[in-house]
């Protein structure tokens, strides 16, 4: 059950996280495959409720239960499947080996203790620190996010700092037993845009000082333009899209991916000497509770075929590393 490729760190293999409630069951996450190498950065894009944050959450083994559940697939790290681990055995590795920056900074720190409280936790957690110990190692961490004045800062509360601030301070944590996989859901969510920049090239700095894979979360393609090495395309709970970042912009396959990139702000596009109106993909995400048959993307698809309302396509290899969920590129 070891992974194949001595660089893949992680391996996520038909993943399948529901929901259940008395509206019925929602395949959050319905069949997912991809996997982390490393020193590689993963894109997993897609609009909201695509099952981006739950498949991370899986990994970390966070979802909450009830209402939700993994009834099917392997997460493999280390030659394990976590999806088998008791939660004794997921604590030594949740926060020590793989790591993850939560969406939303203001709510994810504790507002009743410090932050040297909350960074200390890490060390004598995993480390086995003693306090006194901890607590430096927590001003060091804070010194290599770029916290100003670390040492007056590990007394203050997250009320104190600005959100920018708090983001360093969740990615320090994240990064404070030097993990081999980290997981950043949205690190950019609500930060202006000199702020985003900078969490940015921390995340890629820290990432090549410690060699670890990274998926990154994110609905904005330019991010991932930038950083990331390759790119996994979300809808409705399954992978629609992925391959090397280069060949997904310059060879852009499903429909869906097609739209996410046409619906990106450019500043200055014309057509006809006139400024373009934003382009949208029209109509909503099907509920996860009533999903069409077929094809799930089908009925906003500018270019559905008649196939793709009785038969979903299964992601299929199409060329060296590009793989795709379409019947305009499946043969049927």
């Amino acid at each position: 059950m070891t992974p194949v490729d001595k660089n893949e760190v992680l391996k996520i293999s038909n993943l399948q996280t529901y929901f259940f409630s008395s509206d019925g069951t929602a395949k959050a996450v319905d069949g997912a495959t991809f996997s982390l190498t490393k020193g590689k950065i993963l894109g997993v894009v897609g609009e909201s409720g695509c099952g981006k944050s739950v498949t991370a959450q899986s990994v970390m083994r966070l979802v909450p239960s009830p209402p939700g559940k993994i009834v099917g697939g392997e997460i493999l790290f280390d030659g394990k499947d976590l999806t088998k681990l008791s939660m004794a055995e997921m604590r030594h590795i949740r926060g020590n080996r793989i790591s993850m920056i939560f969406q939303e900074p203001m709510t994810s720190l504790n507002p009743v203790f410090t932050i040297g409280d909350q960074l200390s936790e890490m060390f004598i957690l995993h480390r086995n620190m003693n306090k006194r110990d901890a607590l430096d190692a927590s001003i060091e961490m804070l010194a290599k996010v770029q916290i100003p004045a670390p040492q007056s800062r590990v007394g203050e509360y997250p009320h104190q700092m600005s959100g920018g601030m708090r983001q360093r301070i969740m990615i320090a944590m994240a990064l404070s037993c030097s993990p081999e996989v980290l997981i950043a859901d949205e690190p950019t969510t609500a930060l202006d845009v000199t702020v985003q920049a900078q969490i940015l090239d921390l995340i890629l700095q820290l990432k090549d000082d410690l060699g670890a894979a990274v998926e990154l979360i994110t609905h904005d393609l330019g991010v991932i333009a930038e950083t990331a090495d390759s790119i996994v395309v979300m809808y409705a709970g399954k992978v629609v899209e992925q391959a090397e970042t280069i060949e997904l912009f310059e060879n852009t396959l499903h429909p869906y991916t097609l739209g996410l990139l046409d619906s990106t702000p450019i500043l200055g596009r014309r057509t006809a000497g006139k400024f373009e109106r934003l382009r949208e993909i029209k109509g909503m995400v099907p509920s996860l509770y009533d999903l069409p048959k077929g094809c799930k993307f089908q009925a906003r698809c500018p270019k559905a075929l008649p196939i793709c309302q009785e038969k979903e396509p299964e992601l299929t290899e199409i060329n060296d590393g590009h793989a795709v969920r379409c019947w305009l590129h499946i043969p049927n």
